[in-house]
């Protein structure tokens, strides 16, 4: 009962003696409920081989399911009676949803099976109470698919690990210099030619290596309907991103026109094979405003408002010396009224922040969206550190946490000389615990505005799913943590309760096949020898 992630509020009971889920214990749904009553029909039911047939209300050993609008949206009470059953009442459906996490961590690790290890055991329930709820609203994972493609099943299984730790935001990064992932039917050529690069950098931007196959994939407009829905199912809303104007290489190579091609050739580029920030940038042309509204208006069918309320234009790292140099940026600055490129950037994000309000969504920006004036309704990623969520905060803004420094999970998780292809700062897993997002100083009304926090997985140095796992576990069950419970200032915290209950942890990320980096260190072939990276030394800077 002591070991669940992310802690509860509130536990009691005994822990020892409990409710046996055998062959005859029912699930008992009520109204509202029936996206967490297929979820634990398809994952205890299989991990135990049990029907968990239907049941009406009031029926004994069951697992009891429903609303209760005393509760907060998202929080849950969870009573185990041994008499009765399990009875989880959320104040949403997604707070059932949630309850229902817990109860699997409480079956133990063989509950995250696909498939009995021990067929015919009975499963105890420790008799047990919980009353929980989250600290934050949005409790986020960013995944860049654009540097290196994850197949949908891996997007699938992602969603999976987050339900399994209660994230319930999949910011999901789709498009880049390196690779268009999303088929816009009108703009064929986006997935044609964008969504593929001849070759790849291996390793950090400097290295001499190069992986020459072909790399490169999308998702067809169904695929993203069925991300979309099975997120939902999950209690996920999904924060599709199109980035605008910068990171742009991969459209211009299928669509040169998009380009600044007053300046350079743009019908030569082709997508980007190596990393860091690209000088081809979009041109504020009325022909770009007018392609992207086409891109985002196929967007928002495939994600629609009730689980994608945000679309993110990215606006991060936009160099401005083409539009320095472009004669037909210079004359749409002079006839927008515009002082400097910093506020034809803001150009840019104002138009679609005013065109996605129209349509009953909200702009989300990285911080750079700041620079030139933020668009009015427009919410900011903080991710070059606190500042930039600091002052739009403070300016009445909405903002979600997610600085480089603490909670970029590309980042290495120790100093030794076997991290595979190191990268920034180390970030340990107690130091993602000890991660604060709310910082201090904020006036009341301005901490009011911080709608939750984000931990990042940009991709450059992640080939393949085993590497991102790598990466990502354990420690975004530290940040898990983070983002749903009411921890204790960060020098406070009780990391060696975490350690000893991630114990356990360790085994539910065995049962679920999570190639997670051990607490001893890589294994041998979790190593890259030979690889360069870019280790930053030293503790991050607080910013």
């Amino acid at each position: 009962m002591d070991n669940l992630i992310p802690a509860p509020a509130r536990t009691g009971g005994d822990g020892r003696r409990g409710f046996l889920l055998d062959g005859a214990t029912t699930l008992t749904a009520g109204p509202g409920t029936e996206s967490t009553e297929r979820w634990l029909r398809a994952t205890l039911g299989a991990a135990f081989g049990l029907p968990l047939a239907p049941a009406p209300a009031g029926s004994a050993n069951t697992v009891d399911l429903r609303i209760d609008s005393a509760l907060e949206t998202e929080a849950y009470r969870l009573d185990v009676e041994p008499d009765r059953g399990v009875r989880i009442a959320g104040g949403s459906a997604a707070g059932v949803f949630w309850g229902a996490q817990t109860l699997r961590q409480l079956l133990g690790p063989e509950a995250f099976r696909r498939a009995p290890v021990n067929p015919g055991a009975d499963r105890l329930v420790p008799l047990t109470e919980v009353e929980d709820g989250p600290r934050f609203g949005w409790r986020g994972l960013m995944l860049d698919v654009a540097r290196h493609f994850m197949p949908k099943d891996g997007v699938l299984r992602m969603l999976d690990l987050m339900a399994a730790h209660k994230l319930n935001v999949f910011h999901f990064h789709l498009t880049d210099d390196q690779g268009w992932r999303v088929e816009i039917k009108r703009h064929p050529r986006l997935t044609e030619a964008g969504a593929w690069r001849a070759r790849t950098k291996y390793g950090h931007r400097a290295s001499e290596l190069w992986d020459e196959t072909p790399h490169g994939g999308f998702y067809t407009q169904d695929d993203i309907r069925e991300i979309v829905a099975y997120a939902a199912e999950r209690h996920i809303r999904v924060v599709p991103e199109i980035d605008i104007p910068g990171h742009s290489q991969a459209a211009i190579s299928a669509y040169p026109e998009l380009g600044n091609t007053d300046v350079i050739d743009t019908s030569a580029l082709s997508v980007w094979d190596t990393w860091g920030v690209n000088p081809n940038v979009l041109a504020p042309t009325d022909n770009t405003l007018r392609f992207f509204e086409g891109v985002l208006e196929e967007l928002l069918d495939l994600f629609p408002a009730d689980t994608s309320p945000f679309i993110h234009i990215g606006g991060d790292e936009c160099p401005k010396d083409q539009w320095k140099a472009s004669p037909a940026a210079q004359a749409r600055m002079a006839e927008a009224g515009l002082a400097d490129e910093d506020e034809l950037q803001s150009w840019f994000i104002r138009h679609f922040d005013r065109w996605l309000t129209a349509r009953g969504r909200r702009l989300i920006g990285w911080d750079e969206i700041l620079e030139g004036g933020l668009a009015e309704g427009a919410a900011v990623t903080s991710w070059r550190g606190y500042a930039g969520g600091i002052a739009a905060a403070e300016a009445g803004h909405d903002v979600v946490m997610c600085p480089v420094q603490q909670v970029y999970l590309d980042y290495r998780q120790d100093g030794g000389p076997d991290e595979p292809m190191p990268i920034g700062y180390v970030r340990t897993l107690e130091d993602v615990y000890r991660f604060e997002p709310v910082p201090p100083g904020l006036s009341e009304e301005a901490a009011g505005h911080i709608m939750g926090t984000q931990a990042n997985v940009w991709t450059e140095v992640m080939q393949n799913r085993d590497r991102v796992d790598y990466q990502v576990f354990p420690r975004l069950a530290a940040f898990a943590e983070v983002a749903w419970s009411r921890l204790p200032a960060p020098g406070e915290r009780d990391f060696a309760d975490f350690a000893r209950r991630m114990n356990t942890h360790y085994a539910r990320l065995d049962a679920l096949g999570v190639a997670y980096r051990p607490p001893s260190g890589p294994l041998p072939w979790q190593r890259r020898p030979g690889v360069l990276g870019r280790p930053i030394e030293g503790p991050p800077p607080t910013v």
